[in-house]
């Protein structure tokens, strides 16, 4: 089944250099970038776009992280889209993700995590739309 997802490049990731690797990685294991752009979230934005977690101890970290630095957004396609980025991206501990995936190979820790995917097909139809209007999606 075709289907999109959001998937974003943290700070981390861009401020060390693995922004063009984690990229290459998508387009190797067959997703199609519908959308791209590299932003800087304010803190609004962050808030935002993370407002699910707005109770949890770890909100404050988050947004301060998430709003520290270029972000690469991007909006992938494939069949199965969802479940196969986050098993590309690996478990959110990269102490705990499998050999070969984004995290286990970029991350530092369970918080710079290097990459964000949508967790199911409801969420990512609001975080496309959180970054992308439908004029920006190719395709």
């Amino acid at each position: 089944m075709l289907q999109r997802t959001l998937a974003i490049v943290k700070p981390d990731g861009v401020k060390n250099g693995v922004a063009g690797q984690v990229i290459a990685r998508i387009e190797k294991e067959g997703f199609r970038i519908v959308a791209m752009r590299l932003h800087h979230l304010s803190r609004a934005e962050a808030e935002g776009f993370y407002a699910v977690h707005k109770e949890r101890p770890f909100f404050g970290g988050l947004v301060a992280f998430m709003t520290s630095g270029p972000v690469v957004v991007m909006c992938l396609e494939r069949d199965n889209a969802i479940a196969a980025w986050r098993e590309i991206m690996g478990a959110t501990d990269p102490a705990k993700a499998a050999p070969g995936t984004i995290r286990k190979l970029y991350a530092t820790d369970i918080e710079k995590n290097v990459s964000h995917g949508s967790d199911a097909p409801e969420t990512a139809a609001v975080e496309i739309g959180y970054f992308f209007s439908g004029l920006e999606l190719v395709g």
